[in-house]
C-alpha cells in the first residue's frame, strides 16, 4: 500500500508539472505571437505574466525586455536586461539584445562595447560581428566595420546581409568596385531582395559611369516594390 501511495503521489506530481509547464509555454507562445503582430501592449501583459511566473526560464526577462521596447519603453527594458545580466554575465542573447537597445537609443559608443563583451564571451558570434560592424558604420568608423563584417562572412557565408553592409562600406571607403561585387553576391543569394540591386545600380549609375546596367539593375528593384527604384528609373528616362 505505501509504494502504491508513493507511485501515486509520484505521478501527481508529474502531472502538475507538466500542467504547469504547458501553461508556461501557452503563455510565450500567445505573448511572441502578439508581439508578432504588433500588438504591444497585449505581448507586454503576457510575457510579462511569463516572467512573473518563470523568472529563471531561460529567455523569460529578454522577451518581456522587447515587449517593453516595442512599447517605447526602452529605459525599462535596459533595466530588465541589466537584472538578467546581473545574474549571468555571459548570455550572448542578453548581450546582444542590450547592444541592440543602445544601438535604438542612439547609444552607439555604449553599445559596441556590449557587442565587444558579447564577442569575447563566443567568439563565433556572427550576429555579434554583424551588429558591431553595424555601430561602426554608424559612427563612421570604416576600417572596423570591415574587420567586423569580415568576420561575420566568414562565419555566415550564405547571409546576403553581411554582402549588402559591406558593400555599403566599400563605396563609402570608395571601393565600387568591389561594393557591385558585394552587392552582386548579396543578390545571388537572396535574388528576389530589392535593396542590393537599388545599391549596385547606384554604383553603376553614379560612380562607374554605366548607365544601361543601372537601369536594368533600377528596372529589377523597382518589379520587387523598392519605390526609390521606381523614381531614379523615372529619372534616367527623363534625361535621356
Amino acid at each position: 500500500m505505501e509504494c502504491w501511495r508513493k507511485s501515486l503521489i509520484l505521478l501527481l506530481c508529474l502531472v502538475f508539472l507538466a500542467t504547469a509547464a504547458w501553461a508556461g509555454q501557452n503563455l510565450l507562445i500567445k505573448g511572441m505571437e502578439a508581439q508578432k503582430a504588433g500588438d504591444n501592449e497585449t505581448a507586454e501583459k503576457l510575457l510579462g505574466e511569463y516572467l512573473r511566473r518563470y523568472p529563471q526560464m531561460e529567455g523569460a526577462r529578454r522577451y518581456y525586455a522587447l515587449a517593453l521596447a516595442g512599447l517605447g519603453r526602452k529605459a525599462e527594458a535596459l533595466e530588465q536586461i541589466d537584472k538578467g545580466l546581473a545574474e549571468h554575465s555571459g548570455d550572448v542573447q542578453l548581450l546582444l539584445t542590450k547592444g541592440n537597445l543602445l544601438a535604438g537609443m542612439d547609444r552607439r559608443a555604449e553599445a559596441i562595447e556590449v557587442f565587444t563583451q558579447a564577442i569575447k564571451c563566443d567568439p563565433n558570434s556572427a550576429q555579434a560581428f554583424k551588429e558591431r560592424g553595424e555601430c561602426q558604420t554608424q559612427e563612421g568608423c570604416f576600417p572596423e566595420a570591415m574587420a567586423d563584417l569580415n568576420r561575420a562572412a566568414k562565419l555566415t557565408p550564405q547571409d546576403p546581409w553581411v554582402y549588402n553592409k559591406r558593400g555599403i562600406v566599400w563605396f563609402c571607403q570608395g571601393g565600387y568596385k568591389k561594393a557591385v561585387a558585394d552587392f552582386s553576391t548579396a543578390i545571388r543569394l537572396a535574388p528576389d531582395s530589392p535593396h542590393a540591386y537599388f545599391f549596385r545600380a547606384n554604383m553603376y549609375r553614379h560612380h562607374l559611369g554605366e548607365p544601361d546596367k543601372a537601369a536594368a539593375d533600377y528596372r529589377k528593384a523597382c518589379a520587387l516594390g523598392h519605390p526609390l527604384s521606381c523614381q531614379e528609373l523615372e529619372k534616367m528616362g527623363k534625361e535621356k
